[in-house]
């Protein structure tokens, strides 16, 4: 929490776009935070609200350290915003710390993953289409 700066921004304010560059992440302490998938020639596909608590952003972590998703407000949000090559400096000076920081965010990443193919499968499988494998 040393490395925080409480920010916050407005109801549709974009936070961040896909393939932009990923150099921080967020802690949402209010409000709601949509991500987002960009499909060529439609809307871009909503893929999970996160709401109070939840981690916004994991792209930091991994090279090229780009956005997977696209963030806007859903709603007024306030959150405590870290700069990654701090927290990636900080990892490189404590082991017990980035052991814990990698392992927290698989989960977050294996928790997204299982929540965009479930909302994809919504969108995209016809309704009665039988039991998806």
């Amino acid at each position: 929490m040393p490395l925080a700066r409480e920010v916050s921004f407005a109801t549709g304010e974009r936070i961040f776009n896909e393939g932009g560059s990923a150099n921080r992440f967020w802690i949402i302490r209010t409000g709601t935070v949509v991500l987002d998938l960009h499909v060529p020639g439609r809307r871009a596909a909503v893929i999970a609200t996160l709401g109070p608590g939840e981690l916004l952003g994991w792209s930091w972590l991994i090279p090229p350290r780009h956005w997977h998703l696209g963030a806007e407000a859903g709603s007024p949000v306030r959150a405590y915003e870290f700069d990654a090559a701090a927290v990636l400096e900080m990892c490189g000076k404590d082991p017990v710390l980035k052991h814990a920081l990698y392992v927290y965010v698989a989960g977050v990443i294996a928790d997204r993953l299982r929540a965009t193919r479930t909302r994809l499968l919504d969108l995209y499988v016809p309704y009665g289409a039988g039991p998806v494998p």
